[in-house]
């Protein structure tokens, strides 16, 4: 089972799910600081699909998600440098230092099968080949080798499942569910 790290759920909802009714946002990059003197500021991209990030697109800044179009999108080592539309001097942008840069969840590109994006994961109940619950998947950590899904369990205590094939052995976003083979621990 595979799956994609870099779009992140909001901040401000350790489980990503936004209040009913309300739209789904996804960070896709982080405002550092302006850079040079016609309105750009410097962008760490957190997106596994940076090529989407093109003039034109709207995207949405800070907490408030307030709606924005980029005007210019460039490279700037492994960062970009973006701008604004009506944003033209270092000091209006530079309001948005330390600024997350959001996009409609519904905007993300399709995955192939059997791969998934964090926040489609996160808040899934996972139980064994028995269906017995674990717990409720609540974070995942990303280690090099592999992710590893953190998942309270009902008495509260944490149990880590590793993100490999044997162990992972289904995930139903329909059902919410995802099936797992735990390891032997002991």
């Amino acid at each position: 089972m595979k799956r994609r790290n870099s779009t992140t759920p909001e901040q401000n909802s350790p489980s990503g799910s936004p209040a009913p009714g309300e739209p789904f946002f996804i960070a896709v990059g982080y405002l550092r600081r302006p850079h040079g003197i016609h309105g750009e500021i410097i962008m760490d991209v957190l997106t596994d699909f940076p090529e989407r990030m093109r003039p034109n697109r709207q995207v949405f800044l800070g907490d408030q998600r307030e709606a924005i179009r980029l005007a210019s999108v460039r490279w700037h080592g492994r960062a970009l440098l973006v701008s604004f539309r009506g944003i033209e001097t270092p000091e209006d942008v530079g309001r948005y230092r330390n600024t997350s840069v959001y996009i409609k969840a519904e905007e993300l590109p399709p995955l192939p099968e059997d791969e998934y994006y964090h926040h489609q994961l996160l808040e899934l109940c996972v139980v064994d080949e028995q269906g017995q619950l674990i717990g409720i998947l609540e974070e995942i950590l990303q280690t090099g080798a592999n992710d590893v899904y953190v998942v309270r369990a009902p008495e509260g205590n944490e149990v880590l499942i590793p993100a490999i094939e044997g162990v992972v052995l289904e995930v139903s976003l329909e059902r919410g569910e995802m099936k797992v083979r735990p390891p032997e621990w002991g």
